[in-house]
């Protein structure tokens, strides 16, 4: 019998209920009893779903309140001094100063998983590391959905993988203290089977990386030692990308079953059929846990009839791609959604079902399922016929491109000496990266407005009066370079999209971002063009205003793309230019408006790369041409900005390089700098400006003017003074008014400070 199983389930509930848990918690209206309860009732409505759809291999253990490598963190004691921990279960209190930071303690590191947009908190370990199970929070919920009769298959991050995404905090290789780590993950697996658990999921998501001899020699002798004590049967799940290299590895282990992605990994499967044994179970996961287009459910349950044919129809499981983490809970909410697009999509729910239907299929026939057959012919039939997908004059200026769009046309000394003229910035000049507290005020004006109790009037002439207002502080606290709040914007990647022609939107497709954060990705479904300016006349307000510059404000087009649920009927290369085309008009009005500074922020720049090498120059040809063909019309004295998150950039400088924005921003606070590694030696490698963030915005604190100087300082070790600016790590939309006045001004003077320090070093 051919098994249905789920790798994970969104947390966040249908309606964001953990989101509105968590935020209540934080502010002091829920207790911690309260918390858990409405996590445990999550958990709870979650499982029942999936048992309810078909789902035989239900997970347990993949609900987090925060971050699942946090939670894997915590589980094994791997938790730094100053947290208040000395040992035992980890509290509350401890958890979210790990998350969030707290008075005198910073957050974890947070950095991209993978190549997704979800965010985790980079465990930092000592090199003598002593690790301690604190609890088994796996046998926890094990045993929690038991007693609601719901019989899971516990997730638990495998130990190679939890080592390789963390950090020492002395640099050291932290799969060092793998020896340390087993004998925890042996005992977390001998308890789940003495507590007659059949089944759980290790994941070791890094199979999907370029790994050395090293990594696949700690595979190896972390499983052999897992095989030699009892435990589960483990499901080895890898996601992401193809194994390639790391199959061998893989199917070397000492596991029972072994899970492909076959949705961006599908080269393994004839290896893998090759190379697994006949007793080793096979999980295919032929259904995309990323993107939200419906499985073709026919050619999928062919797919999967070959292989049942080769293994002789045995020891078979059907599964998404990965975790459902990466997608909406439920299409069924969407009762504003195009029609005809909604027949084309599959939340989380609905793949679920479909994951159940070719289960079903494998093992009943077609007729079983002939009705989940036909409306996927339907899906697919009417999505390939549709007239509104292509459009010919998108077409038709994409073959117009020449080279020379996508070159500014001077090289970067001479528009720096063109913008110096035009801006007068002093050394160390201060900004932000772009918006302001969306407070409730904000929030209210646009629920009232999408209702239509507002008119368009009464709503723009309220944002007028907080443009004006925020203009103001920003003058009277001294930044010198200044932005507009983006108080009419809902979303960085929403706001642009509603204006530009391919793109619609969900009421309710919200994912996980990080912690309490979800964004509601919208769907680019067609060609892209923009029917009109989209920030020009709020741009153009905010300059008026006053006579310091004021930057104009885009996501650019690989952030656009990437923060999107993208089309899959066209190359990826070719979304990215419609979307370059189209900013670039949007780039070219805002300079012919008088706008000086325009920033262009790529933060998921990094996050699209490849995992594996081979793949990376193709896409960083693409994705770099992308952003230049949406900047390069403009003049040499129009400055271009491009802000970044949290990114490894070492790897990928010549690609930052080959940006040409003409300053870049980034998040360096909670590594205290150490991202700046890659663009040191005074400027020699990296030529243009930069802004290391100097406060943290997702840590609900204010930094010091002490600590704020002290990271410049910090800066300043691997940058020339004429580089620098000095910025927050991220936009202000999150925060509120009191945290950025105060923060702000530390920022300024910290700003000051290392002006004097310049002009005494120049002195002597």
């Amino acid at each position: 019998m051919t098994i249905a199983a789920n790798l994970g389930f969104p947390r966040i509930g249908r309606r964001r209920a953990l989101k509105t848990a968590l935020e209540r918690h934080w502010a002091g209206t829920l207790d911690a009893a309260g918390l858990q309860a409405e996590a445990a009732r999550l958990r709870a409505t979650h499982w029942r779903l999936q048992q309810g759809l078909g789902i035989g291999h239900v997970p347990s253990g993949d609900f987090s309140l925060y971050d699942h490598v946090l939670d894997t963190a915590c589980l094994l004691g791997a938790i730094p001094e100053g947290y208040g921990w000395e040992g035992g279960p980890v509290a509350p209190a401890t958890y979210f100063a790990l998350a969030r930071g707290a008075r005198g303690v910073p957050a974890l590191e947070m950095t991209k998983w993978f190549d997704t947009n979800y965010h985790y908190l980079v465990p930092r370990l000592a090199a003598d590391q002593r690790f301690e199970l604190t609890h088994n929070r796996p046998l926890l919920h094990y045993r929690e959905a038991q007693a609601l009769s719901v019989r899971t298959r516990p997730v638990l991050l495998g130990p190679v993988s939890f080592l390789k995404l963390s950090k020492t905090t002395d640099g050291s290789d932290p799969l060092a203290l793998l020896d340390r780590l087993l004998p925890l993950y042996a005992r977390i697996l001998g308890e789940l089977a003495e507590a007659g658990c059949i089944w759980t999921q290790i994941d070791e998501p890094v199979l999907a990386l370029d790994l050395s001899g090293e990594a696949r020699e700690a595979f190896r002798r972390a499983y052999a030692a897992l095989a030699g004590v009892r435990t589960p049967e483990l499901m080895l799940t890898s996601y992401f990308g193809p194994l390639g290299a790391n199959l061998a590895t893989a199917a070397a282990l000492p596991v029972a079953g072994l899970h492909l992605d076959l949705a961006r990994g599908a080269a393994d499967l004839e290896p893998a059929l090759a190379a697994l044994p006949e007793e080793r179970w096979l999980s295919l996961g032929v259904v995309d846990g990323r993107n939200v287009w419906r499985t073709d459910l026919r050619a999928a349950l062919g797919l999967l009839r070959r292989v049942a044919d080769a293994r002789g129809g045995r020891r078979l499981m059907v599964a998404p791609s990965c975790s459902l983490l990466h997608v909406p809970v439920e299409l069924a909410q969407e009762e504003r959604l195009d029609s005809e697009l909604k027949g084309w999509l599959a939340f989380a729910t609905e793949k679920l079902a479909e994951v159940a239907a070719l289960a079903r299929g494998l093992d009943e026939g077609e007729d079983a399922v002939a009705e989940a057959l036909a409306a996927s012919d339907r899906a697919k039939a009417s999505r390939a016929a549709s007239t509104r997908v292509h459009r010919p004059e998108v077409a038709a200026r994409l073959a117009a491109v020449t080279p020379e769009m996508a070159r500014r046309a001077s090289p970067y000394p001479v528009r720096r000496a063109a913008q110096r003229t035009r801006l007068n910035l002093p050394l160390f000049p201060t900004t932000t990266i772009g918006s302001f507290p969306q407070t409730t005020e904000v929030r209210r004006l646009r629920a009232s407005r999408a209702r239509g109790e507002t008119d368009a009037a009464t709503a723009e002439s309220t944002l007028a009066g907080w443009i004006a207002a925020a203009v103001r502080w920003q003058e009277e606290v001294g930044l010198d370079v200044l932005v507009h709040g983006e108080f009419e914007r809902n979303d960085m990647v929403k706001y642009f999209g509603e204006q530009l022609a391919g793109y619609a939107f969900t009421d309710h497709g919200w994912v996980q971002s990080y912690g309490s954060r979800c964004v509601a990705p919208p769907i680019l479904w067609g060609d892209v063009s923009r029917p009109a300016p989209m920030t020009v006349r709020w741009a153009r307000y905010a300059q008026s205003l006053t006579a310091r510059p004021v930057k104009g404000m885009l996501t650019g087009p690989v952030t656009m793309m990437q923060w999107s649920f993208v089309r899959d009927d066209l190359p990826r290369a070719e979304v990215c230019r419609q979307v370059a085309l189209a900013l670039r008009d949007e780039v070219d009005d805002l300079a012919a408006a008088g706008i000086a500074v325009i920033q262009v922020d790529e933060p998921a720049f990094r996050e699209g790369l490849p995992l594996r090498r081979a793949e990376r120059e193709a896409y960083l040809a693409w994705a770099v041409e992308g952003f230049r063909l949406a900047t390069s019309g403009v003049g040499d004295a129009t400055q271009i900005h491009t802000h970044m998150c949290y990114s490894e950039f070492n790897d990928i400088l010549p690609a930052i390089v080959a940006l040409d924005a003409d300053v870049i921003s980034i998040e360096a606070t909670r590594s205290r700098m150490e991202l700046l590694d890659a663009f040191r030696a005074g400027g020699a490698t990296y030529p243009a400006g930069i802004g290391p963030g100097i406060w943290d915005i997702h840590s609900p604190r204010v930094p010091s003017e002490s600590e704020m100087t002290g990271l410049l300082a910090l800066a300043r070790e691997r940058l020339a003074d004429g580089q620098i600016w000095v910025n927050p790590d991220c936009g202000l939309k999150t925060r509120g008014w009191a945290e950025v006045r105060a923060a702000m001004s530390h920022l300024v003077a910290a700003a000051h400070h290392m002006r004097a320090t310049a002009r005494e070093a120049k002195a002597e």
